[in-house]
């Protein structure tokens, strides 16, 4: 995949000059001449790195990098900086600034901090798209944010930092824990994930630590648990805000100590697992509550990433829905070609309060009922349970309503012209105008009996 660049500069000719030399060296260039311009593009599509100069009109690259650096924390920059602005320059680099070079800079020097910045916080090398799609799995998303994320997910993914993931019911975190553990080296071993909230306390300790033969009513076998079924591998604690306190204090230990004891045995047990944790809940306020301890908090708590709702990321609704109308439509034998588009729109407007989950859902609901090949608007909002609400322009609205307004005055007045036109308050001539407009005829709202002979079939 080319290497995205964004390159700040007020100066026309240098912007063109560098975007030549860097687009020759086989980088994707995008340019800015102001420090707001650059941040503009960054929210549009994220580079992977940013080259700015220090003098800027308006806000000055040290103020850019600053921007850059809160929003995205890993995205590297390098400063390009006249001589009377080198302090300033030393100094964002000890803030983080990447580098930085001093103008006039060489050609290759340029090219080399480019190159090894990139190798640095991408770490990607020269792998190609089909690798960079391949760990993160089923994870489909073209938002900054999600990318951003990505990012962050696939650094720390070398490291052995335990990581909590914070966010929303749905948003997707078992997905990106697998994301995690692919891009580590632990990828090889297994990947065990276990809902702290969908076992029942008195099996919970046993399906983590194992068990002895005989340790308790019914444990008529050894049990390993899944500490040392993941070993080597990474172990995924979701929902983990839910275990219950006794537990919390046997988890602290085994991940202080990497040793764990079975219960009803009295043999512990070395193992070497990572450790990924979930969370929805506020840990925080558990913690003040004291139905969390604060200690393996800090112990699980080293990374923390958190999954934007599908709300804020709503440039990926309409991916995310045709991808998984295409999956779908081959599950339940169906050829469907899309969506309409209010449909779509429909879709990317509503709130998801259940987030990725909810909207395979409402997919699946809507291609097991579709039976025409574009889903329609009214199968969404029937899936999403909201009212059939029809949009229409002002102009067939009020055409709509004009309508439906005479057809009901010459129903109340059984097609009499004269008290239609009094009630509307029109004169029968423009009364007559209207009708006309609309194609109704009086004598179709008369009484049979009061239609005159000649007119009657």
């Amino acid at each position: 995949m080319t290497p995205h660049l964004l390159l700040v500069d007020d100066d026309p000719d240098l912007l063109h000059l560098l975007t030549l030399r860097l687009r020759a060296a086989g980088y994707r260039v995008t340019t800015a001449a102001s420090a707001e311009a650059a941040l503009a593009q960054i929210a549009i599509e994220r580079p992977q790195l940013v080259l700015s100069d220090v003098q800027l009109p308006g806000q000055d690259g040290l103020r850019l990098f600053d921007e850059i650096h809160v929003r995205h924390p890993t995205l590297p920059v390098i400063l390009l900086t006249a001589h009377g602005t080198i302090p300033d320059a030393v100094e964002a680099t000890a803030r983080g600034v990447f580098s930085y070079l001093t103008k006039p800079f060489d050609g290759k020097e340029l090219l080399d901090k480019i190159a090894q910045a990139l190798a640095l916080y991408a770490g990607e090398g020269e792998e190609g798209s089909a690798e960079e799609e391949a760990w993160r799995g089923a994870i489909i998303s073209r938002s900054n944010r999600m990318a951003e994320l990505l990012h962050e997910a696939k650094l720390v993914a070398r490291s052995d930092a335990s990581v909590l993931i914070r966010g929303e019911s749905g948003t997707g975190k078992e997905l990106l824990a697998q994301a995690i553990h692919r891009a580590s080296p632990r990828a090889g071993r297994p990947f065990v994930a276990v809902n702290c909230s969908a076992i029942p306390e008195q099996l919970l300790e046993s399906e983590l630590f194992g068990h002895v033969k005989g340790a308790f009513t019914g444990a008529v076998s050894h049990h390993e648990g899944l500490f040392r079924a993941a070993a080597g591998g990474t172990l995924f604690l979701d929902e983990i805000g839910d275990m219950p306190i006794n537990l919390q204090a046997k988890l602290l230990r085994t991940l202080q100590e990497r040793i764990v004891r079975p219960v009803g045995s009295s043999q512990s047990m070395p193992v070497d697992v990572r450790i990924l944790s979930s969370t929805h809940q506020n840990l925080e306020t558990a913690i003040a509550e004291e139905q969390f301890r604060e200690d393996l908090y800090y112990r699980l708590n080293v990374v923390e990433l958190t999954l934007p709702p599908l709300r804020d990321r709503r440039e990926d609704i309409p991916l995310l829905a045709n991808h998984f109308l295409v999956r779908l439509a081959q599950k339940y034998d169906k050829h469907l070609n899309g969506f309409a588009p209010e449909a779509l729109k429909a879709l990317t407007l509503y709130s998801w309060p259940g987030n990725v989950r909810q909207l395979y859902n409402v997919v699946e609901q809507v291609c097991a009922l579709a039976t025409t090949l574009l889903i329609p608007l009214s199968l969404v909002q029937r899936a999403l349970r909201v009212p059939s609400v029809e949009i229409l322009s002002l102009a067939a609205a009020r055409e709509r309503f004009e309508r439906e307004y005479l057809t009901g005055l010459l129903k109340v007045t059984g097609g009499n012209v004269a008290d239609a036109a009094r009630l509307a308050e029109r004169n029968r001539t423009e009364f007559y105008r209207l009708l006309q407009k609309h194609g109704l005829t009086p004598d179709s709202f008369r009484p049979p009996a009061l239609v005159s002979p000649e007119r009657q079939p």
